[in-house]
């Protein structure tokens, strides 16, 4: 497992729209471990490979984790029922109503804002040993994270879906800080 630098917008290759992954195989499984381990790294609860300058349909998620210090090094994450998992080619099959809820982005560090999106979803998926499942949220932060990560395949980011107003706030503060660093 390697850390992966995360993209940080307005980075413009947060925009290029990602592939699907033709079959699962050690490489692809290998870049599901590095999103975990950098998801954990960075203290989030999913991240998509296109984030890390990966433009295939690979997603990390566990919605459970609260930090990094919680998943030991070495330990198979898979095994944690409810926690770490991985989509590979997700799919709404599902996707209803309404529902607003505070959302961030590792590649929008330290900014939160409300975003309003469907309410009830299922998305259907290829695990790392590439067989089908299907996850269902509603009205909850599973529901928020799948259409949050699966955003980033198509190259949105969550701000995109903020006033002009708030946006270029945003914006100028993470260029501000990118050249401070």
């Amino acid at each position: 497992m390697a850390l992966r630098e995360i993209l940080i917008w307005p980075d413009p290759r947060l925009k290029q729209k990602s592939k699907p992954v033709e079959r699962v195989d050690d490489q692809v499984r290998k870049l599901c471990d590095d999103l975990a381990e950098t998801m954990y790294d960075s203290r989030g609860v999913g991240l998509a490979a296109p984030q890390v300058n990966v433009h295939l349909d690979v997603i990390a998620m566990d919605i459970d984790q609260t930090s990094a210090e919680d998943k030991p090094d070495g330990v198979k994450h898979e095994k944690h029922a409810g926690g770490l998992f991985w989509m590979i080619n997700p799919k709404l099959i599902l996707a209803e109503g309404e529902f607003t809820y505070t959302e961030g982005c590792l590649s929008v560090p330290d900014e939160y804002e409300d975003v309003t999106r469907f309410g009830h979803v299922i998305v259907e998926f290829q695990n790392r040993a590439g067989k089908i499942e299907r996850r269902e949220g509603n009205q909850d932060l599973m529901c928020v994270c799948v259409q949050h990560e699966m955003d980033h395949l198509m190259g949105k980011v969550f701000v995109e879906y903020l006033s002009p107003l708030k946006r270029n706030r945003i914006k100028t503060k993470m260029i501000k800080q990118q050249k401070g660093d």
